[in-house]
């Protein structure tokens, strides 16, 4: 798969999901992806391509899931047995602290946070492709949380768009390895590059992301 030039002006990082519920030790999901977090070095990885984008000029656009408020689904005619778990545990609580952003990933001056996406993908129902179009980005880099859901849905909806789509296999992580090894599978149908954070911050060098303006 081809990675082409990742431009600066043209190149936005999607860091999905960053809630202390997903990536704190004490989140309310943690122990659900715990294990493959640790082994693929989750958080570092995910840190080091946040600093590296920032350090090569390339914005980063939040991609929030919608925080679970009182009421949530309690009415809908096809609520997805995810959805109604969510609920149940109220995950990513509105003014709970396991919805706030983890420490690590706080939103910085120049960040974009993009309208909270209520299913999987970040470009469903919400402002996403605007953004996107709008702050001229052609390539999308795709990290965060999860692999098999949310990760492969916006990766899935950016291609539709026209956008290039980049995956980074361990920079993500998902409840099981089967999970994570059927995001793998299906990664090709969809995305233009698939690689792992240390060829990711290679192509992101400050030399690389001005390369051919």
């Amino acid at each position: 798969m081809n990675t082409g030039d990742y431009i600066s002006e043209r190149t936005g990082l999607l860091l999905v999901d960053p809630y202390n519920d997903f990536l704190s030790e004490k989140g309310k999901f943690w122990p659900k992806t715990k294990e493959v977090a640790e082994k693929v070095k989750l958080l570092t990885n995910l840190k080091s391509i946040v600093d590296a984008a920032r350090q090569s000029g390339i914005r980063v656009f939040i991609v929030p899931h919608r925080r679970w408020e009182p009421g949530d689904y309690a009415h809908w005619k096809h609520a997805t047995a995810r959805q109604l778990a969510t609920a149940e545990g109220q995950i990513f609580a509105k003014g709970a602290w396991g919805g706030e952003w983890h420490p690590d990933f706080v939103p910085q001056e120049g960040d974009v946070i993009i309208k909270e996406h209520w299913g999987q993908s970040g470009f469903a129902n919400t402002d996403l492709d605007q953004q996107l179009k709008q702050h001229g980005i052609e390539k999308i880099i795709l990290i965060g949380m999860l692999a098999n859901t949310c990760i492969e849905s916006t990766g899935r909806f950016g291609m539709e768009l026209g956008y290039h789509v980049t995956l980074v296999k361990d920079a993500t992580a998902a409840e099981s390895w089967e999970a994570m090894h059927a995001s793998e599978l299906n990664a090709p149908t969809f995305a233009h590059a698939f690689l792992s954070t240390q060829e990711l911050l290679a192509a992101l060098t400050p030399e690389a992301s001005s390369s051919k303006r």
